[in-house]
């Protein structure tokens, strides 16, 4: 993409996945594992590299050594075209090449306290003398998507501001951004999780900034009675100044992963033989060698994606599952996901669950309907 370099990427990894229960306990919810191929920050970070980006700047905040040394593993040295960008830290990981630095500098700003406070800790990495546009990716959301048409469309139209949008099921609505346009696709309406919603698009939470315009509404608003959050503070303020605001409709699978229950439910969709988002779609950074595929009918496995080196001697439906997972006799496995290396134990019976690595089975309450 010719035009990138103008364009400065950031990555907001700062979750806890503190309502992930048991899933999100001892882990970074970027690293969550996702589809039995990949994590959740990798999404954002393949969509990136496939849209011809270059790099990517990390807005991380806890446990930033343990994510920072997992994605210059896993990332930095898989291309010589793509690489992410540590902010503070990147001069010792630059240094260290494919190796993990020994130390890293002391982190001398406080905790960021929102998406948007974020942005103006590690402003001196995003604005630059080069950049003219700034995009915003979440770490959390499970999707395929080429930034390009995002990209372009937004520098064709010198908007302030181009957000990513989709049309849901007016029933969870609540549950996000919800958003409306006018007939000439400028932004008229901004509401995060609204009580009462009057539309059924939603902001699929990226986006691009037109980086002087977003560096003045961050100056503007630091040190107000504010919620340092783009969705809460900044775009709302930018609504409300009349600055031009457009949006780009997502087409196809987008996921916000915020609760063991969609994280549960979203895998049970790729057991579909129509899912939107297929395993052979996932961008594969566990065991990324080996081969896994969606088995309709087998011995002992029914409507599940499963992992090549699977060892089962039980039964498994409608259920996904990571490489190194070993299922004993007579056990069986229903609508659940079994994570990487985990083993379940002869004549088990777990349907509806999150198998841990060390076996823990975390349940979750089916619900009726998917929640897109």
């Amino acid at each position: 993409m010719a035009e990138s370099g103008s364009v400065r990427t950031v990555l907001l990894a700062g979750g806890r996945g503190e309502r992930m229960g048991r899933l999100g306990t001892g882990r970074l919810k970027p690293l969550v594992p996702y589809g039995g191929a990949c994590r959740l920050i990798d999404f954002s970070l393949a969509n990136a590299r496939d849209s011809g980006l270059g790099e990517v700047l990390l807005l991380s905040q806890y446990e930033e050594r343990l994510l920072m040394d997992d994605l210059h593993s896993a990332w930095n040295g898989a291309s010589r075209d793509f690489r992410i960008h540590f902010g503070p830290y990147d001069e010792a990981y630059r240094a260290a090449g494919e190796k993990l630095p020994a130390r890293l500098p002391d982190r001398t700003w406080p905790l960021e306290k929102g998406t948007a406070d974020a942005l103006i800790r590690k402003g001196e990495h995003i604005f630059g003398p080069r950049t003219e546009h700034v995009m915003v990716l979440h770490a959390d959301h499970v999707y395929r998507f080429d930034y390009g048409p995002l990209i372009r469309g937004h520098m064709a139209s010198r908007a302030a501001l181009t957000i990513a949008y989709q049309r849901i099921d007016p029933r969870w609505v609540h549950l996000f951004g919800m958003v409306a346009f006018d007939r000439d696709g400028t932004l008229t309406t901004f509401v995060e999780k609204p009580e009462h919603p009057t539309s059924d698009l939603v902001f699929a939470a990226f986006c691009v900034f037109d980086a002087t315009v977003l560096r003045r509404y961050l100056e503007e608003l630091e040190g107000t009675d504010w919620q340092h959050d783009i969705s809460r503070d900044v775009i709302p303020a930018m609504l409300a100044a009349g600055e031009r605001i457009r949006g780009h409709r997502v087409e196809g699978h987008w996921e916000d992963i915020g609760t063991v229950e969609r994280y549960h439910r979203a895998h049970l969709a790729m057991t579909r033989p129509d899912a939107t988002l297929p395993v052979r779609s996932l961008p594969w950074t566990i065991s990324p060698y080996l081969h896994r595929r969606r088995v309709d009918e087998s011995p002992g496995i029914r409507r599940s994606v499963v992992p090549f080196d699977l060892v089962s001697r039980g039964d498994v439906e409608d259920s996904v599952l990571f490489p190194g997972v070993r299922i004993g006799t007579d056990a069986r496995v229903r609508r659940s996901v079994v994570l990487p290396g985990a083993v379940v134990p002869d004549g088990a019976d777990i349907d509806s669950a999150v198998v841990l690595e060390d076996g823990f089975v975390q349940h979750v309450e089916l619900a009726p309907n998917p929640v897109r």
